[in-house]
């Protein structure tokens, strides 16, 4: 972001925690292609996969609308800031994924998207 559009937006700064999705232990076997240990990243709006590593589109699938929730800040009794196991979608499979907060990282309004920031009174 340019120093003249940082200047004219004011403070348009926010917070999102990176997260971490990792294929935890399971409580019974596990019938999709999920091992236990692989993992992606979720960095602002981005997923990083470690190298040769895959992830069921399906499982993606289950995991993706958590994610943007996740990511953000949550009262200390909201359940998304205790629970992070997720079942995966196939009844079938004992395939759990764990999303861990990590460190936060700090985004621009003006960065992130072309809608001016509008200030309001709360």
């Amino acid at each position: 972001m340019s120093a003249e559009c940082k200047e004219n937006s004011g403070d348009d700064s926010f917070w999102l925690y990176d997260l971490r999705v990792e294929v935890a232990e399971p409580r019974f076997p596990m019938v999709c292609s999920h091992r236990v240990g692989d993992f992606f990243e979720v960095r602002g709006e981005n997923l990083i996969f470690a190298r040769d590593t895959s992830f069921s589109m399906y499982a993606l699938s289950a995991l993706l609308p958590l994610l943007p929730a996740k990511q953000r800040g949550s009262d200390p009794n909201d359940w998304m800031t205790t629970d992070a196991l997720i079942a995966c979608p196939d009844p079938n499979c004992g395939g759990l994924f764990k999303i861990s907060r990590l460190g936060r990282r700090k985004f621009f309004h003006g960065e992130c998207t072309a809608e001016p920031l509008i200030k309001k009174d709360i």
